[in-house]
């Protein structure tokens, strides 16, 4: 990363508009101002819209459009693709309703899909659903590229990147001329990194989906995803099928979310600052071992990670000798929440193993780093560490 990245001084929307990060969150998406009106208008709450004669207008039914997404989708196009035209944003009910849009609406019976094997752990789900459809599905490792070696023949290449919840990165600008060579599609889950901290679409990806339940919002209150795309016909597809399925975002939850983006960067520079101190200070414990955090000069990803990413996460993995030592050591934790969500101001950590489903060890922690001051945080997980000592 450069030292302009760091600072949030990069990209560009042209002369006299924002180019910082902090200035682009918390103006992202806004309206023109209009005299006594607010800043963020409230939430819409419309099942439907006077319509009289014809029906046409951006505004016509609840479960097409609405628009407090209007804005939000407008603010995470900008925050997703900076200064570009053509891209376009649509909102969610959840991560997972982006997921499987982006999925079930490009593949057809007879195609071939790609997904990271180490991904997030309702992939296997969505596998089973999509082989009972006729789709064929192959799974690689996300380190090492290894998805290359089972790309010929995709339809559709879906890449996560830093893996959840093992923090490994692969080399996205190559994965995606390679699946472009070969006539795919690639998709990339976006949510550890958030937009401020990778934005895909740059990198040459069809599309950028995300679960914005996560640090994009940043308070555990809402549940969100969205999906933002370059190509107009496949995006046409995925707007059909949120209508179809009907998985949109309540427009109180749209509104919460607008409203958190703006202290996305805010949020975002401090957990990642505390992340890399809380993984410096955990790499020194004998007792710590498999610690993964991109940002460490040493880790595995480091090198092609600040290649293409603007920031490093807020999520540090390490894994204790046993089960019952990392439970203890959870337990004893002040400051950090047991919890299975990540990205919110407030540490969460749990034991991923008491889920199934992650090929991950029995004592292995996935930490989310949150706003508190460093040194309570840091002093809180050595303190937890020596009293559950073995």
């Amino acid at each position: 990363m450069t030292d302009s990245v760091t600072n949030g001084e990069h990209g560009g929307h042209g002369p006299g508009k924002p180019t910082g990060d902090g200035t682009r969150a918390v103006r992202a998406g806004l309206p023109e101002p209009v005299k006594h009106e607010p800043t963020l208008p409230g939430p819409v709450f419309a099942a439907h819209f006077h319509l009289p004669g014809e029906p046409t207008g951006p505004y016509t039914y609840g479960r097409d459009e609405n628009p407090t997404w209007t804005h939000l989708e407008r603010a995470i196009g900008e925050l997703e693709s900076p200064g570009r035209e053509g891209v376009e944003t649509l909102v969610f009910a959840s991560g997972m309703a982006a997921i499987s849009s982006v999925l079930f609406s490009q593949l057809r019976a007879g195609d071939v899909v790609v997904l990271p094997g180490d991904g997030y752990q309702v992939l296997p789900l969505v596998r089973a659903q999509l082989e009972a459809y006729g789709i064929e599905v192959r799974t690689a490792p996300t380190g090492g590229d290894a998805q290359l070696d089972v790309l010929d023949g995709a339809k559709l290449l879906w890449i996560e990147t830093p893996s959840n919840p093992g923090l490994d990165v692969c080399d996205v600008r190559r994965l995606v001329e390679a699946a472009h060579t070969r006539g795919a599609l690639v998709a990339v889950d976006n949510t550890l990194a958030t937009p401020l901290g990778q934005r895909p679409l740059e990198l040459g990806a069809d599309f950028s989906v995300a679960s914005g339940t996560k640090q994009l919002t940043g308070h555990g209150d809402v549940l969100l995803g969205y999906v933002a795309g370059r190509d107009a016909e496949a995006m046409t597809a995925v707007r059909r099928w949120r209508k179809i399925v009907g998985a949109i975002p309540g427009p109180m939850e749209a509104w919460l979310a607008h409203r958190s983006i703006a202290t996305l960067q805010l949020r975002v520079d401090r957990q990642n600052a505390t992340a890399l101190r809380v993984a410096t200070a955990l790499r020194a414990r004998p007792e710590i071992t498999g610690l993964r955090y991109p940002g460490l000069p040493d880790d595995p990803s480091h090198k092609i990670a600040s290649q293409q990413m603007l920031r490093y996460g807020c999520v540090v993995s390490f894994t204790l000798a046993t089960r019952a030592r990392a439970d203890r050591f959870l337990d004893a934790l002040r400051l950090v929440e047991g919890a299975t969500s990540f990205g919110g101001v407030r540490s969460t950590a749990e034991r991923r193993g008491r889920w199934g489903g992650d090929a991950v060890p029995e004592g292995f922690v996935r930490l989310s780093v949150g706003a508190e001051d460093p040194e309570d945080l840091v002093a809180d997980l050595l303190r937890a560490l020596d009293e559950t000592a073995d």
